[in-house]
């Protein structure tokens, strides 16, 4: 999948939130007739927006310089956008204002000691650290029995969207499948505009891409999004179904490191299948560790 710059990434993202707005939803009169656009025009946008057209055609192109606060707001309220695409809109227009970013490839991210001890004091909690990317950085046992054995899994392919787009096990996993997988490529567009010229991050789309309809007929919907919490429907062949909420806590000291952990109601059926999941990730890795002293 051919990489847009960072100026046809911004229009290209502005024409696919003004489509879907009609005219008379944003108090616009519709004269009807044919329309070549679906959704607002630029002029009725920029009307909504109280800037003149021209302006607001060169914003949609990335050719307005120092846009201001009162303009952006004025456009993500005309737009009717949520938190996490005013953000993301935000980001467009400061990369598109600073130019094709040149390939910087990221330094390999670390996870701290006492994060890993984090982890392993949470036996009953699946959880685990998501870096840039989505890669998987650091993981606990149970999270490793929910999902899979990352740990014999290659570390390029300790990715949350490359497992579930390529990988048979860990897609069977999820029962709304497509709901999870909308949510990850809406965050990978939200996360790749915090790193323009990371030519990893190029890699993994044009690879999922490459290997997934699904994968870029939803990349095409320029959705955007943040892990913040929510949960999914989940199966797994010890226990059948089940439900499990998640939080996601981005580091203080490090915004391209989120712990994530995922829990279940109290006193559900849910939280009866964690518990026997629990002691399967206990039991295996008990196993795990008797073999490392047969073989020191």
């Amino acid at each position: 999948m051919n990489q847009t710059g960072p100026k046809a990434e911004l229009g290209d993202f502005l024409r696919s939130r003004r489509a879907r707005i009609r005219p008379e939803d944003a108090g616009l009169r519709s004269f009807g007739g044919r329309r070549r656009v679906p959704g607002l025009r630029r002029e009725e946008l920029a009307q909504l927006a109280g800037v003149s057209v021209d302006y607001y055609t060169r914003f949609e192109q990335g050719r307005a310089e120092n846009v201001s606060d009162a303009v952006l707001g004025a456009v993500v309220t005309a737009l009717r956008l949520d938190a996490a695409e005013s953000a993301h809109l935000t980001r467009l227009v400061r990369n598109a204002a600073r130019g094709p970013a040149a390939p910087v490839p990221g330094a390999a991210q670390e996870v701290r000691p006492g994060l890993r001890r984090l982890l392993e004091s949470m036996p009953e909690t699946p959880a685990f650290i998501l870096g840039r990317r989505t890669d998987i950085l650091a993981w606990n046992p149970l999270f490793a029995t929910l999902i899979t054995d990352f740990a014999a899994l290659p570390p390029e392919r300790r990715n949350k969207a490359w497992l579930v787009f390529l990988h048979p096990e860990v897609r069977g996993r999820f029962v709304n499948w497509e709901r999870k997988a909308r949510d990850l490529v809406a965050y990978l567009r939200f996360d790749l505009a915090r790193h323009p010229g990371d030519p990893r991050f190029a890699a993994l789309i044009d690879e999922l891409a490459l290997h997934s309809p699904e994968f870029t007929r939803l990349w095409e919907e320029r959705e955007v999004g943040e892990k913040t919490h929510g949960g999914y429907h989940l199966r797994h062949p010890l226990v059948g179904e089940f439900s499990l909420a998640y939080e996601s806590l981005v580091l203080p000291d490090d915004p391209d490191q989120t712990l994530i952990t995922y829990t279940a109601e109290a006193g559900s059926p849910s939280e009866a299948a964690l518990r026997i999941l629990a002691g399967a990730a206990g039991g295996a890795e008990r196993a795990a560790g008797r073999r490392r002293e047969t073989s020191a």
